[in-house]
């Protein structure tokens, strides 16, 4: 299943990284986004690694492990990687998908563009990660 263009605006206006964002601003962050599928099993991410992406569930579900143990579950709607995307630093958690998965990726690189050509949106996404993280 391919999403519309209104459907992953939609997707990323959910995640309150972008909440502040306005409908032209959430379009372009939404147009450096990719749709993957990936099986059951497969890592999305690894704790201790160097984030490169950042991404959006559309379908499916996965289990957020760190230390080996499970701390959370994620599905439909659930995003993660915005805290190794925006500080550099290793991620903090695997998540590995329990099930056939479709999500929306942006890719760090792209990101890191699209914030330097947007310093609007650059401003907004600093000022909620800023909030999140007291």
């Amino acid at each position: 299943m391919r999403l519309h263009r209104d459907a992953k605006a939609e997707l990323i206006r959910s995640v309150p990284l972008f909440a502040d964002c306005s409908p032209d601003e959430v379009a372009e962050v939404a147009a450096i986004a990719d749709e993957i599928d990936l099986r059951a099993g497969k890592d999305l991410t690894t704790e201790s690694t160097d984030g490169r992406e950042f991404v959006v569930m559309v379908e499916g579900s996965a289990e957020v492990t760190q230390g080996g143990s499970v701390i959370n579950t994620l599905g439909p709607g659930d995003w993660f990687g915005e805290i190794a995307l925006l500080t550099g630093k290793p991620r903090t958690a695997t998540v590995r998908a329990t099930s056939t998965v479709h999500a929306l990726v942006i890719e760090g690189h792209r990101f890191t563009q699209l914030l330097e050509h947007a310093p609007d949106i650059r401003a907004k996404v600093e000022r909620v990660f800023a909030q999140r993280s007291e």
